[in-house]
């Protein structure tokens, strides 16, 4: 047993380690991007048109009212449309897939005839932010029980995090590691 509590407090304390370096690395990361000449942005104007316009023809099909703001983000020339309205929920879709679906059209639409590529983002009513705060709130969570018990996450739990991702197009889930240090990792689909 005084085996196990030790493997179990140098794998908890290799984790926090690596953790650490990975932070600083992303620190001095952003340091350097932003230590350099910002970059200059051009947004086509058709092509914002266009995704408005298409967005307008979805919404007049559905019968909602919406109004649309605009935003250009100077730092990556992405430009995001904020959805606002009645009944807006129909528009984010079980966990955000109606709304990434139809920011996946709309790019397709806004980038057909553009030469230069333009990121549409398609937020309504913040839901984008609030999905952020809660996958943060979420991982501290998480963060906060590994170091408070010292303990993996035991199979029963890496199971329901495999169950609750498998539906997301983006990305995939797996098992890595010998029990009882086996973790889930989440990756980016390729």
């Amino acid at each position: 047993a005084e085996d196990f509590k030790k493997k179990a407090a140098d794998a908890k304390d290799d984790a926090v380690d690596d953790a650490i370096a990975a932070l600083n690395a992303l620190k001095s990361e952003r340091r350097e991007r932003q230590n350099r000449e910002p970059r200059k942005y051009n947004v086509s104007d058709e092509a914002v048109a266009a995704a408005k316009e298409f967005l307008q023809k979805i919404f007049n099909a559905m019968h909602i009212e919406v109004a649309m703001e605009k935003f250009i983000n100077k730092n990556d020339g992405s430009v995001t449309l904020r959805l606002h309205g009645d009944d807006m929920g129909i528009l984010i879709g079980k966990h955000g897939q109606t709304l990434d679906s139809l920011q996946y059209l709309t790019n397709l639409v806004a980038n057909k005839n553009s030469n230069e590529r333009v990121r549409v983002i398609i937020d309504v009513e913040d839901y984008r932010d609030r999905r952020i705060e809660t996958l943060n709130r979420l991982a501290a969570r998480l963060a906060d029980k590994v170091k408070r018990t010292g303990e993996p996450m035991n199979p029963h739990e890496r199971k329901i995090i495999h169950m609750a991702l498998q539906g997301d197009r983006r990305v995939t889930t797996l098992s890595e590691g010998d029990e009882p240090y086996r973790h889930v990792v989440i990756e980016l689909k390729k």
